[in-house]
């Protein structure tokens, strides 16, 4: 990893339903392939182990980081030299939460960030926890913030990891069909406003119930699209300039001009 260069590797993955042996058999392949591909990170899309399966949430979960998937990540991220993010089933004692961490080559785990906002017409709401705390993390390229699938509606989160210095927000999510109108326009408002790099994976394929609309995109601050997927599993490999962040919010100075008493 250069300064401020960053190779990131989005995994659009169908997902097997609650089965994890199948998912991450897929997953450490896509590892391999990255590492390939001199990525520095690599993201998978939400609950990329096991999916939508809320019936079976309990059964599925595991502590992090101490649970043999967060271990098998570990040990990937030291296998291939490379970041791993994505979210997965959280056992915790206060219960099941859809969670993302990041995991490094050296042995790092930063988080895990808890999704804030349940998506109640995919059952979240029944059978998973609400995290209450934002995912700002500093690993080696600089502040990156963490949001879920739903939590790209709520802008407050977003716009409180750019005022923190984030210059990346990862973002995994399971976003179905018919919506993939505000997907996209959602994911590029966010790195608009915020004049910070976006990295959206979704994932591919259908459950039971839903058809994921795929569109994996890297968007960077001036709202430029500069990856996306269609809607097949695929890897986008993209690499990206930081400091293109700080030369667009210098040119524009929408942080430093917010006047939040005027809002209230």
């Amino acid at each position: 990893m250069r300064p401020h260069n960053l190779t990131l590797a989005l995994a659009q993955t169908d997902i097997a339903l609650g089965d994890k042996a199948a998912n991450l058999a897929r997953g450490r392949e896509l590892a391999a392939q990255a590492a390939a591909r001199s990525a520095d990170l690599l993201i998978f899309p939400e609950l990329w182990t096991t999916g939508y399966d809320m019936a079976r949430a309990a059964a599925l979960a595991e502590p992090i980081p101490h649970g043999p998937t967060a271990r098998a990540l570990s040990a990937w991220a030291r296998e291939f030299g490379l970041w791993i993010a994505g979210s997965m089933l959280e056992q915790t004692p206060e219960g099941v939460f859809n969670a993302a961490a990041l995991f490094g080559p050296e042995g790092q785990i930063l988080g895990p960030y808890r999704k804030i906002h349940r998506f109640g017409p995919m059952a979240e709401d029944r059978w998973l926890e609400a995290g209450c705390e934002p995912g700002l993390f500093d690993p080696p390229w600089g502040k990156t913030g963490v949001g879920i699938c739903y939590d790209l509606r709520f802008p407050e989160l977003f716009r409180g990891y750019a005022l923190a210095g984030a210059r990346l927000i990862l973002l995994p999510s399971e976003w179905p069909h018919p919506r993939l109108h505000h997907w996209r326009t959602l994911v590029q408002a966010r790195a608009i406003e915020n004049q910070c790099f976006v990295a959206a994976v979704n994932r591919a394929g259908s459950d039971r119930e839903n058809a994921f609309c795929g569109h994996s995109m890297l968007v960077g601050p001036w709202g430029e699209i500069i990856a996306e997927a269609e809607e097949l599993p695929a890897l986008l490999i993209a690499t990206i300039d930081l400091t293109e962040v700080n030369n667009a919010r210098r040119r524009i100075p929408v942080l430093a001009d917010r006047r939040p008493a005027c809002y209230e």
